[in-house]
């Protein structure tokens, strides 16, 4: 195979992977490794692996992840050639497991002497365990497109997570490329071909039962979700001090209203404001200042219990927190705050920056907050909240611990408008949503500009705010009052994990050692 063809079929591997993930169809997702693994099963050096793998990695990262540049330059205050400069950087180093993955895949293969089926399992497993343990920003895998294109095979996931689905659909990827080297050699591929099919429609069946086998929901909650459209620039001026923070307030205010009075006699639980809606610090219970205190007065005005992102300051330190505020109908603290826990890296800290400060200096604009205390479930009246806020939905372990902590709807806040309204917005939707399914609990999700919505236990996925719109609506949230762990909030969750473990035994068990 000559070097043009190899990365000709790296880039049609980047190219079919990133047009198969949100908001692009899933058109793709089990067969778009096939040509880049044709490459690697043939290929002659591990340079030759990680350098086609590398391809492959830019091009589906520039693909799905553009909107890069444009969180830099708004985020970052970074101009435009900067910008690019670093969405070049992220597409070469984000997601390097993938020619990782192969490096290891071809020396284990060499040392061990694979035979053919062990070298397609192993493609597979080696490319699983990369996407579960890579440190990837941004924790993407293509288990979540099952949930966007609306499989009934997705609500196997409080079985198997969604992560489980990527790992299933990169064996479908392995038996493809099967079909593909039997039918060049001109042997029988009907049946790796039919076998993708017929797996996929028995996981579509089951996940059917699945979805009619849950537990009925015993109570309900309203909740009305207010997305005012603050822009960027008018956060950073309120933050900052002055007028705007008026100006905010003001807006929440009004688009908050506006949603009660759509909604006349119906009575509400509480509303639902997003990540640092509020753009003061709240410091006291009792809500005192002149900033929070207009706060107080204005819940206690409409009676109404407001769940809200806010800031305040780390316990003992001068550290900012992004926090989740949960007041009750008079205004004050139904329960101490929440503190972010999982904080996004040069967003809200810096690597290592603990331990050299001086990091801070050379980067003055990226923040430095303080961490919460993990998963916390909290009371909001008769129902257990379990907080979550923005990037914490990414990562099914923290959603799993507010199930374990009895949380009995979660509520997600999000502030998405240093993204854009391309692709991100989606992504981060269905990746947050997906949370729901995997711990059979309502998720609710309110942002500054979009996308909110609700997502009920079973998978149905109810109206969803426009982005860049003020706008507001009252959920009815079904629930149930005493809920059970799901599989995968308990043993499940090392199910998918102890199958790659085995499979990976039985490789290196059946290979034979290479002196």
């Amino acid at each position: 195979m000559t070097a043009q063809s190899r990365y000709a079929l790296a880039i049609l591997s980047g190219i079919l992977i990133g047009t198969s993930y949100i908001p692009f169809p899933p058109w793709a997702v089990f067969f778009g490794f096939v040509p880049l693994w044709y490459v690697w099963l043939r290929a002659e050096s591990a340079s030759q692996i990680f350098w086609t793998g590398w391809t492959t990695q830019f091009v589906l990262t520039l693909i799905g992840f553009n909107w890069v540049i444009y969180t830099v330059h708004e985020f970052g205050h970074m101009p435009w050639p900067i910008a690019a400069l670093v969405l070049f950087l992220f597409c070469a180093l984000a997601h390097l497991h993938v020619p990782i993955a192969g490096a290891i895949w071809f020396w284990a293969a060499r040392r061990f002497k694979f035979n053919e089926t062990r070298r397609l399992i192993g493609l597979a497993v080696f490319m699983a365990l990369s996407f579960r343990f890579y440190p990837m920003i941004f924790q993407w895998h293509m288990g979540y497109t099952w949930l966007w294109a609306g499989f009934p095979a997705f609500q196997l996931a409080d079985i198997v997570g969604f992560i489980g689905f990527n790992d299933i659909g990169l064996f479908f990827n392995a038996l493809f490329l099967l079909a593909l080297i039997r039918y060049k050699r001109k042997q029988s591929w009907i049946w790796p071909w039919a076998t993708v099919f017929i797996s996929f429609a028995i996981l579509n069946a089951l996940g059917a039962w699945r979805a009619k086998s849950l537990p009925a929901a015993d109570a309900k909650t309203r909740v009305l979700i207010v997305q005012a459209n603050v822009g960027n620039q008018e956060k950073l001026m309120a933050e900052a001090g002055g007028r705007f923070r008026d100006v905010i307030i003001e807006r929440f205010e009004r688009v908050m209203r506006d949603g009660l009075e759509k909604n006349p006699g119906v009575p509400v639980d509480f509303a639902v404001w997003p990540e640092t809606a509020f753009p003061e610090l709240i410091l006291e219970p009792t809500l005192s200042g002149p900033y929070p205190s207009r706060l107080r007065e204005m819940m206690s005005s409409l009676q109404l219990p407001l769940i809200t992102g806010g800031y305040s300051i780390l316990s003992g330190t001068d550290l900012y927190t992004n926090s989740f505020f949960i007041l009750d109908k008079n205004g004050t603290w139904s329960a101490p705050p929440y503190h972010k826990t999982v904080l996004l890296a040069f967003g809200e800290y810096i690597p290592f920056g603990d331990v050299f400060p001086i990091f801070y200096k050379w980067l003055p604009y990226t923040g430095h907050f303080g961490r919460g205390p993990g998963p916390t479930a909290m009371d909001a009246g008769t129902i257990k909240v379990g907080a979550q806020i923005c990037y914490e939905g990414l990562f099914d372990w923290f959603t799993r611990g507010l199930a374990q902590k009895g949380a009995h709807i979660v509520v997600n806040v999000t502030n998405d408008s240093w993204y854009g309204t391309w692709e991100q917005p989606y992504q981060h939707l269905y990746m947050t949503l997906a949370r729901a399914v995997e711990v059979r609990r309502p998720l609710v999700r309110s942002t500054n500009t979009g996308i909110s919505g609700v997502i009920w236990a079973n998978g149905d996925v109810q109206s969803l705010s426009p982005l860049q719109k003020e706008w507001s609506h009252l959920y009815e949230i079904p629930y149930i009052s005493n809920p059970q762990p799901t599989p995968f909030t308990g043993w499940s969750y090392w199910l998918m994990p102890a199958a790659l473990a085995a499979l990976l035994g039985w490789i290196f068990r059946r290979g034979r050692w290479n002196t």
